[in-house]
């Protein structure tokens, strides 16, 4: 009966769009011809497979696979998946303010929102559930899970969780509400006259947060010399709240952005329309390789109109602009239909991918543009910063902690353990002999890149009959020494990340945000530079 529907979908559509063969030509022929084939090739399989089929997940694998083919960000969007959309743009979804991840058999909490439903009823990160509404979650996914527990506001759910510590499962009723999660979760001084404030996400109201939060730190200190923005780690989300952040610091009339695509109701010009909150106050923009989309548009314009220096390493490289089609059934397809130019002319989108990352374009390929001030940007692959940092990126032993969740079980037991900590900012971890007892009590091992291209290279002077089987060993020795002390060598990134984890069991987000405005070069050098007026100038003049 589905096939049937589905059949007589495709005839009816083919003849309302005018996509008849008998009529059609050129490339519309070429479309209802090929849906055509892939109706009767659906009926076929339909029809003759061994087993039954999914028309879903079928047709869900057949969507996926011609969408595969575009940009990474052109998807088709079920259902069930909505809901995931709408926190990206409002910042708010109903359900229980809780993110999970699978580890075993069962999806373990791993984040709570500050006060929540979960956080009131008593769920703790490291809880394993194993069933909602008494349906099993066992061998479940995340999505699986998350699916089950989201609802209408006023329902409620009966969790049964599993707790290290405890002798037997637990019973949880906790009522959902709409979850609101906060797109500032830090702002304050981090000198005496310096401000930051650390935007997370573009979702609704976020330039107004920001603008408040800059607003309290002035009337707190009417001296402030300047404002660190904190874009690091952020996705993006609405372009308009990238526009009223730039107007935060630029006047009426500032062209931020323009979108160009095939379709002419796509193309825009973003400007400013308000007043500035402060048009002069020193700005400096942080970002990382995880900064995309809006965060782009903000750093990139206020670069382009010499308005912030932006400190960091290369963003994300993200320029292309997505719309949500309804094609149906409360079914969306986010279609790229258009990229965005910043002030300068340039489009910071990367144009090229490999398994679906953008891969690093080399400055002499990628066009240039000049700023307000005549300085030299460049076009794809992201936005470069006026000041490069290096970037303390988890690797090797510390991303194999993170990745094998020894840092996330350590701080687990931790947390059954004391009841409190000192405040995020003063708490300070200090038993790292525990931590490596724990370690080995989890038969803690990793596999290196070296220790991986061994066994390539072993396996390739095997195919070619090369005898280098001693030499190859001695290596593997050398290298299993050399790890013995990889533990010690990376004390204290693996320091700072039990810091952080722990942190977050007793102050969630915001908790971990302060404890590393604690210990963070990258603020650091940004406090300095807006410290020295003469350099920051000079920066902006294209004179550094």
């Amino acid at each position: 009966m589905i096939m049937r529907t589905s059949i007589k979908f495709l005839a009816a559509f083919m003849l309302f769009a005018g996509l008849n063969p008998l009529r059609g030509q050129g490339r519309y022929f070429d479309i209802s011809k090929n849906l055509e084939i892939f109706a009767n090739a659906y009926k076929e399989v339909n029809h003759s497979y061994v087993d039954d089929l999914d028309p879903s997940k079928v047709m869900r694998s057949a969507l996926d696979a011609m969408l595969e083919g575009l940009d990474p960000y052109t998807n088709y969007i079920s259902e069930t998946d909505i809901e995931g959309y709408r926190i990206q743009t409002d910042g708010k979804y109903n359900g229980i303010g809780a993110q999970g991840f699978k580890m075993g058999d069962f999806v373990v909490i791993t984040d709570i929102d500050e006060n929540s439903p979960a956080h009131k009823a008593g769920l703790k990160a490291g809880d394993a559930i194993v069933s909602v509404d008494g349906q099993s979650a066992m061998g479940k996914t995340e999505a699986e899970v998350l699916a089950f527990l989201r609802g209408f506001p006023g329902t409620e759910a009966d969790l049964l969780i599993r707790r290290p510590g405890e002798n037997k499962d637990l019973k949880i009723k906790l009522t959902r509400e709409e979850v609101d999660i906060p797109n500032v979760p830090h702002s304050g001084l981090v000198s005496e006259n310096v401000g930051y404030v650390y935007l997370s996400t573009f979702t609704r109201e976020a330039a107004r947060n920001v603008g408040n939060a800059i607003q309290a730190m002035k009337n707190q200190n009417p001296d402030m010399k300047g404002v660190i923005l904190d874009l690091r780690g952020n996705g993006g989300g609405l372009l308009n709240e990238a526009v009223n952040l730039v107007n935060l610091f630029v006047p009426r009339g500032e062209i931020v952005a323009v979108t160009k695509g095939k379709v002419r109701e796509w193309n825009n010009t973003f400007k400013t329309i308000n007043g500035p909150l402060d048009e002069n106050i020193p700005v400096v923009v942080l970002l990382d390789k995880m900064s995309a989309s809006a965060s782009e548009v903000t750093a990139g314009a206020l670069q382009d109109l010499d308005r912030a220096v932006l400190m960091g390493q290369r963003s994300y490289g993200k320029g292309l602009v997505q719309n949500m089609l309804d094609i149906g059934y409360n079914a969306r397809v986010k279609v790229t239909t258009a990229k965005y130019y910043i002030p300068s002319g340039r489009c910071i989108q990367a144009v090229r991918y490999r398994n679906g990352e953008p891969v690093d374009i080399p400055e002499s390929e990628r066009a240039q543009f000049k700023t307000r001030n005549g300085r030299t940007v460049l076009d794809g692959g992201g936005v470069k910063p006026d000041v490069l940092l290096p970037h303390d990126t988890a690797t090797g032993v510390v991303k194999a902690l993170l990745d094998q969740h020894i840092i996330f079980d350590f701080a687990t037991q931790f947390a059954l353990k004391h009841e409190s900590i000192d405040s995020a900012e003063a708490f300070t971890f200090i038993d790292w002999d525990g931590f490596m007892q724990f370690a080995k009590s989890k038969n803690f091992d990793y596999e290196s890149v070296s220790e991986k291209k061994l066994k390539e290279l072993k396996t390739i002077a095997s195919s070619e009959n090369f005898a280098l089987d001693t030499d190859i060993q001695a290596l593997e020795n050398r290298i299993k020494a050399a790890k013995k002390n990889e533990l010690n060598n990376n004390k204290a990134r693996i320091m700072h990340e039990i810091e952080q984890e722990i942190v977050g069991r007793y102050y969630f987000q915001r908790g971990k945000v302060r404890k590393n405005l604690k210990n963070d070069p990258e603020v650091d050098a940004a406090v300095k530079l807006l410290n020295d007026e003469a350099r920051y100038r000079a920066i902006l003049a294209g004179n550094s």
